[in-house]
This record gives structure tokens, sequence and C-alpha cells, in this order.
């Protein structure tokens, strides 16, 4: 495996910048009303973030050689719905926790229920934004393939049913097939969509690429929660920028608890290998897609 980068290439951070700009353009501002409930969205997308999600968006348009602002809408909304499961993650009722990015949790700020209706008013925006963008060539089909790729990544079948797994795992021991597939729904399921959205979005409609880009996107998933997980061991809340041992103190499975320390960076990076294959077809084209494998994984927050 090519050594792993914990920083980004200059071009990805200037597209970090790039979806932080489109993201505060399709936020409601926060002086129009009802003002608390725009305040609490805004807050919750825009204090910061890694945009490994955007990125992943931008990084397969690129690679199938679309970098127009068509891509922006899906790179908007993948990470829009990204903040809002943070926030309803961070609830009470979920894993309760009061640090998130290096600041106080959505509901610490807002309080519950303005928290609880961030979310649900930053998952409906994230679809209005998908439906109103026009694809490549203004194909319907294209559009309702995003819309139903989206849909999915959050449901039973995505990030919904991978937070019941994780709420019905606490204190129980999985088996690694088990934790697999909970952070395949939990974590990888809005990856896998955001690289398939920016295939979409670039008019892709060769499956079998298509297929490998979804092969590319489950390896970097899992890659991805790994590494949080070795991070929630090693590394400080004031880096990674929220609570370290949480997970531990919770006694939540993780791939430490069950494999171990040296299995984990094992398998860490056998999922990058597996995504640097899935797209080794693309060559210099996936140059993007390759180095966001790589800092999945080797990531210090």
């Amino acid at each position: 495996m090519t050594p792993a980068s914990t920083d980004l290439p200059a071009p990805l951070k200037a597209l970090a910048g790039r979806a932080d700009d489109a993201l505060a353009r399709v936020l409601p501002g926060e002086d129009l009303p009802p003002t608390e409930l725009h305040r609490a969205m805004r807050y919750a997308v825009l204090g910061g973030g890694k945009r490994l999600r955007p990125l992943l968006v931008y990084a397969a348009g690129h690679a199938l050689g679309s970098d127009g602002p068509v891509l922006d809408a899906p790179a908007c909304a993948v990470e829009i719905i990204h903040a809002y499961s943070l926030v309803h993650d961070d609830l009470p009722a979920m894993d309760d926790d009061d640090l998130r990015r290096g600041r106080p949790t959505c509901h610490i700020v807002f309080g519950e229920a303005m928290a609880i209706l961030a979310g649900d008013a930053l998952q409906a925006l994230a679809f209005e934004i998908l439906a109103d963008d026009e694809p490549e060539g203004d194909d319907p089909a294209q559009r309702i393939a995003m819309l139903r790729t989206l849909g999915a990544a959050c449901g039973a079948e995505g990030m919904a049913g991978g937070q019941a797994f994780d709420l019905s795992a606490v204190g129980r021991k999985l088996t690694l097939e088990e934790l697999e597939r909970m952070h395949a729904y939990k974590t990888g399921a809005l990856i896998r969509a955001s690289v398939r959205l920016g295939a979409l979005a670039a008019g892709c409609r060769d499956q079998d690429l298509l297929e490998r880009l979804d092969r590319y996107g489950h390896a970097v998933g899992l890659a991805f929660q790994v590494r949080d997980d070795i991070l929630d061991i090693e590394g400080e809340s004031a880096v990674i920028g929220k609570t370290a041992g949480k997970d531990a103190a919770a006694d939540k499975p993780t791939f430490p608890s069950i494999i171990g320390l040296d299995a984990s960076r094992a398998r860490l990076a056998a999922l990058v290998d597996e995504a640097l294959e899935a797209i080794s077809p693309l060559g210099a084209r996936g140059e993007w897609l390759a180095d966001l494998a790589r800092y999945s994984a080797a990531r210090g927050h």
C-alpha cells in the first residue's frame, strides 16, 4: 500500500472550500424566520468538518470528466444529510455527546427540541436541493437515480438502520462480520452514495464502472470507521474534535475491541488496498479518489 497522508493535497483542500461556499449559499439565512431553527441548521453544517463526502462527490465527478457546478448540489446534499445525522446521533437518546467538531453539540447550544427540528429540516433540505438541480444533460432518469441513491443511504438499509444496529449492540460481543455490517450501514452507506452521486451527476451510465465505484466506496467507508475506532483509543479530544474514549466507556463494540489494535491497523491497510484496486481502471483520472482513500485511513481527526 502506498504510504497514506495525514493531510489533503492542495486541489482537494480547494474543493473543500468550494463545498463550504456552496453550503453557505444553500442554507437559509439565520436572519430569516424561524430564526432559531435557521441558526441551529447553519451551526450544525458550517461548524467545521472534513467535508469528506462532498470531496468524494467532486473526486468521482472529476474522474469521469466533470468539474462543473453540476457537482455542487449533490456535494451539498450529502454533507447536509451527514450534518443532520450527527445532530441526531449526538442527542441524549442516542450517543448523548456534548462535543462535536471541537464545539458544543447542537442540542447543548440550542436545546434538544430545536436540535431535533434542525435535523429534520436539514434532511428535507438535502432532497430539495437535489431535486431542484439539473443533472448533466437534464436527464430525468438520472435525477431520479440520484434521489433514490440518497434516500437509500438515509433509510433502514442505510444510516437509520446502522444506528439501530448500533443501539442494539451496546454491551454485546459482536462478530467482526456483524460489526462490519453495522458500519456498512451507519457510516458506509452515505460514503458509497457520495461516490455514486458524483458519478451520476457526471452522466455515468456504465454499470460496470458504477459497480467498481461502489466497491471503492464500501472499502473507504469501512476504512473511515476503522480509523475512527483507532482514534477513539489513541486520539485526544482537542485534536479529534469529539470526546475521546467515549466508545470504550459506553461499552460499544469497535474494531480494536473485537480484533485488537494491530489487527485493526492491518484491516485498515487492506481496505485501502481494496479501494485502490477497485478504481485502478481509472488510472490518473482516479488520483483524487485514491488520495481520499489514503487520507481516510491516516487522518488525525
